[in-house]
């Protein structure tokens, strides 16, 4: 594989230097309460991310957060305003000269957000391999990632070790670039393709597959949009092959955990969502407003942090009225990948 030390170590200095649009943000809106959140990073950190996303977990109030990939740290200090400073937030990189810009803003951004200590820490190390960096296994609630696990070259253990350091009920929410195929060895060994995120990218059915045989719930994708690269010379090489950025939450419920649908009811007290709790690509939660869920997605929310939002009924025989009269509310159909934005 390409050389990531040097590529996004030496070779890209800001986010301009970027050759493809696969590392764009997404054009969805950004909810105020994280515009204002992202206002508060120092400069110098903003300009060296290189994330495709915007990877905003919700409900984070006091919990322990790794971020896989942290870079220059952007993200690790947006979740650290998110989580407050009884929550903490580790950033895992192996690029030192990136760890070098997120480290130099520590006091900085401590001193921004009014807290008596640091509640952000960062780690030089491989996500592959966490152990070795000396994360211990069960003690985080939430991991992230932006745009970066594309860029390993064993993808299965990525997943694997973000699934023993999860707590139970601890969630993988993160966004990156796929695939409509698998990538031939030829692209993937070439440096600029594979360090713009594109010839590293995962097939989105072995997604699929290397979420169930690590252990956790089917992947949920959360948003998607499709990539255009943007550059004639790398057009070429790619061919015919198209991608997309998405956004996916995997759960890791604990084992023997019920699954049953039912009926739930967001309460609105999730920070910044009062109204509504977009929960994925299907399921959007309007507050006090009963809506159906399949078995796995009421196993998700009454088995993680998200069971303190919600109200569960089982349903019975006979149908089982909303709040306001009607039926409940029923979920938009869903594919686990939008294969449509491929087309």
């Amino acid at each position: 594989m390409c050389n990531f030390f040097e590529y996004y170590g030496k070779t890209l200095k800001k986010t301009s230097d970027l050759k493809s649009n696969a590392c764009v943000p997404s054009a969805k809106p950004v909810p105020a309460y994280v515009r204002k959140v992202i206002a508060e990073i120092h400069p110098d950190v903003v300009a060296k991310y290189y994330g495709c996303g915007l990877v905003v977990p919700e409900s984070l109030e006091c919990s322990r957060v790794l971020d896989l990939g942290c870079g220059s740290g952007r993200d690790c200090y947006m979740l650290s305003q998110l989580v407050g400073e009884k929550g903490h937030v580790t950033g895992i990189d192996m690029t030192e000269d990136q760890l070098e810009v997120a480290r130099k803003y520590i006091d900085y951004h401590t001193q921004r957000f009014g807290y008596k200590k640091p509640n952000v820490n960062f780690v030089q190390g491989y996500i592959e391999a966490l152990a070795e960096a000396g994360l211990e296994e069960k003690s985080y609630d939430i991991i992230i990632s932006n745009c970066v696990v594309n860029l390993s070259p064993d993808k299965a253990s990525v997943l694997r070790e973000a699934y023993r350091v999860l707590k139970d009920g601890g969630e993988l929410y993160f966004s990156d670039v796929y695939s409509d195929a698998r990538i031939p060895e030829d692209l993937k060994a070439n440096k600029v393709l594979w360090g713009e995120c594109l010839s590293g990218a995962l097939w989105w059915e072995d997604l699929m597959r290397l979420a169930e045989e690590v252990g956790f719930c089917k992947p949920r994708l959360v948003t998607a949009s499709i990539i255009t690269v943007g550059n004639k010379e790398l057009e070429k090489l790619l061919g015919d092959y198209k991608f997309v950025s998405a956004t996916y939450r995997l759960f890791k419920i604990p084992k023997g955990s019920e699954k049953k649908s039912c009926l739930v009811m967001y309460n609105g007290e999730i920070t910044g969502l009062e109204e509504s709790f977009e929960f994925d690509a299907q399921y959007n939660f309007k507050v006090d407003k009963e809506m159906e869920v399949d078995d796995d997605v009421a196993s998700i929310l009454s088995n993680s942090r998200f069971s303190g939002e919600f109200t569960f009924q089982h349903q019975h025989s006979g149908l089982k009225t909303s709040s306001s009269g009607g039926c409940w509310d029923k979920p938009k159909v869903s594919d686990s990948f939008p294969t449509s934005v491929l087309t």
